[in-house]
């Protein structure tokens, strides 16, 4: 669950989403440079193309060559869509590393499916889109309970009758940023839907990062370079939190003075912490792509 342990989660930063809606079209998703891509059987897929939809998931994930990094986004729990999804999900030979949930309202869906897929021998990080206004009301009791959280702001702009716009969604947003620093799961955006303004992608990943949300899902390989480079690891970065932590550890955990700034507990807490779980992601996602 999303609570703290002793070791930091490994929280991707791109999620790359893909309909299942042609067994090709998927495995050559698999050739951009995403830390988890994700299968969707939910909105991108028509209802009548969802049993195709499933089969199609079914033989990629028999195909993934990482499949820990793979996620299922399925349909709504309460529905008989949802119910496939599921037995599809355990009667596999193959399970994805994140099955992400979708119109979720209470932390009791979420324990729910845990169960279910663990009666099967199946235990993926559950992830939770944040889209409805239940979801915001209960939000620390779902980021509690799950292991991250995807704001959905398509689903959740069209309830509260408003544009998609960074004003509209900014509660929401401010909402799981708390919630996932008290329980550690992990914080994700929402896509960007604006394809054609590139200059949209950049300066809201900038606003999220500042808000302190961890990765950003897209729909488009194109914006996974902007994406990566502002949210994967960068060595300068770790290297200051590194600096600091020893400074204040230096200080016997008092005040200490780097290159004339002022450093102390709290500043140290956060380097130990940006440490850590950017090694974390090192781990399980890093490798060639890791940005300078």
């Amino acid at each position: 669950m999303g609570g703290t342990t002793g070791t930091a989660r490994a929280i991707p930063r791109s999620i790359l989403y893909t309909p299942a809606l042609s067994l090709e079209r998927v495995v050559k998703a698999w050739s951009y440079d995403a830390d988890v891509h994700l299968i969707d059987l939910e909105d991108s897929v028509p209802p009548a193309d969802k049993p195709a939809a499933r089969a199609v998931c079914l033989a990629a994930l028999e195909q993934a060559p990482r499949p820990e990094n793979v996620a299922v986004r399925m349909n709504e729990l309460g529905s008989l869509a949802a119910v496939r999804d599921v037995l599809m999900l355990t009667d596999s030979p193959v399970k994805p590393g994140i099955v992400m949930m979708t119109m979720v309202n209470s932390a009791v869906e979420i324990d729910l499916l845990r169960r279910i897929l663990a009666s099967a021998g199946a235990y993926p990080e559950l992830y939770v889109t944040v889209e409805t206004v239940e979801a915001i009301t209960n939000i620390d009791a779902i980021a509690s309970s799950a292991d991250g959280l995807v704001l959905g702001s398509a689903d959740l702009a069209a309830t509260l009758g408003v544009e998609i716009s960074w004003e509209a969604m900014q509660a929401a947003r401010q909402a799981m940023a708390m919630a996932c620093a008290r329980s550690g799961a992990a914080c994700i955006d929402t896509a960007n839907f604006r394809l054609a303004e590139p200059a949209v992608l950049t300066e809201e990943t900038t606003r999220v990062r500042a808000l302190g949300f961890h990765g950003k899902a897209t729909v488009h390989p194109g914006e996974l370079d902007v994406i990566n480079h502002m949210l994967r690891p960068r060595p300068a970065e770790l290297g200051l939190a590194r600096q600091v932590a020893e400074a204040v550890t230096a200080a016997n955990g008092g005040i200490a003075v780097l290159d004339g700034n002022m450093v102390g507990p709290p500043f140290a807490r956060l380097a130990r912490t940006t440490v850590a779980r950017e090694d974390a992601w090192t781990s399980r996602f890093g490798g060639d792509g890791e940005q300078a």
